[in-house]
């Protein structure tokens, strides 16, 4: 399980932008495509490879008003599929 103090990064090759012709957020891997939904795209535009896991935790918490435990449980749950899928490095 990974703990809150991981710093998230993207692993090289991965790049988080806009996709103007998609109209939406993407993440690209080499030979992968990503189209994360609403609350993974807020995560996204948080990791920056010096955030620890805490941190955006609390960012997102403060910004939308909720629960801590709840935002907690989504994060690491995003950051995890996403590593496991070879997008970020905990």
């Amino acid at each position: 399980m990974t703990d809150g103090a991981t710093v998230p990064a993207f692993r090289r090759g991965v790049k988080f932008r806009f996709d103007t012709v998609r109209e939406a957020w993407v993440l690209l891997a080499p030979e992968k495509l990503f189209m994360p939904d609403e609350i993974a795209v807020e995560i996204l535009k948080l990791v920056d490879g010096a955030r620890s896991i805490d941190a955006i935790v609390d960012d997102l918490a403060a910004r939308f008003d909720a629960p801590r435990d709840e935002i907690a449980t989504d994060v690491i749950a995003t950051l995890e599929d996403l590593s496991t899928r070879g997008a970020l490095q905990l």
